[in-house]
């Protein structure tokens, strides 16, 4: 386990699936965790009720992350309260899957709005906000190595993440901020599961060398890393995290 004693991280759409394994992780490698959220406050806080009862620190705070003014209250409040944020995990996101020909307006712009708004606010704030020698992880897909049909507005949201990845990761290294993207694959999460048969389910995880779903935890341990300072030479990256899928 990656050594964040002292570290600050603020983690976005943390109170469930992934980003709540996330803030476990973090919190257990020691770190004090910011667990944010859109909604669902009670789970928001159920995260960090079980994060405390483990011996860690963490606070919940409210922000729709594609709101820039929400966003920088969010920062503030989270600094207000721990005096620093050293790293930000990008977790929050939406997809929705339909044919590009079926897609509304209203498809689009949300999944822009949060997806890529939502990192570009977060991104800003932390070129001024975020500690020296912080780190930042983006989340995008490894469905931007695929040629999957329905995927195609999200994908499109998650390849403008990479990009912003590859970019800030150069405007903000001078300070000795990192700045990677993950690529998690098909992952076990109600989000994920959620409405799709079990054939389905069962054919997108045979499509890794390990034949199963990733797990929450699969993704949270790459997270925790990236946050490390072990990792500070790693930067401007794209990292599949998905078994070999892709």
């Amino acid at each position: 386990m990656s050594n964040l004693n002292n570290k600050v991280i603020l983690v976005t759409g943390a109170s469930r699936g992934i980003g709540a394994e996330i803030a476990q992780q973090l919190a257990t490698a020691g770190a004090k965790v910011i667990v944010n959220y859109a909604s669902g406050k009670d789970a928001a806080e159920q995260v960090v009720t079980s994060i405390k009862n483990n011996g860690g620190d963490a606070i919940a705070l409210q922000a729709d992350i594609s709101n820039s003014d929400a966003v920088e209250q969010l920062f503030d409040n989270a600094i207000s309260h721990y005096g620093k944020i050293d790293v930000l995990v990008n977790n929050a996101g939406i997809m929705i899957t339909k044919l590009i020909k079926d897609t509304t307006d209203e498809d689009f712009s949300r999944q822009f709005d949060i997806n890529v708004r939502g990192t570009f606010n977060t991104l800003r704030e932390a070129a001024i906000k975020l500690a020296d020698n912080g780190s930042i992880i983006n989340f995008s897909s490894t469905t931007t190595r695929l040629m999957m049909p329905t995927y195609g507005t999200y994908v499109a949201t998650k390849g403008a993440v990479e990009q912003l990845t590859r970019v800030f990761a150069k405007e903000i290294g001078s300070r000795g901020i990192n700045v990677n993207a993950i690529l998690p694959g098909p992952t076990n999460t109600e989000l994920f599961t959620k409405g799709k048969p079990q054939e389905v389910i069962d054919r997108l995880a045979s499509l890794n060398a390990f034949n199963r779903l990733g797990e929450p935890a699969d993704i949270a341990k790459i997270v925790a890393f990236l946050a490390s300072d072990d990792a500070k030479w790693i930067s401007g990256q794209t990292i599949g995290v998905n078994g070999a899928m892709a």
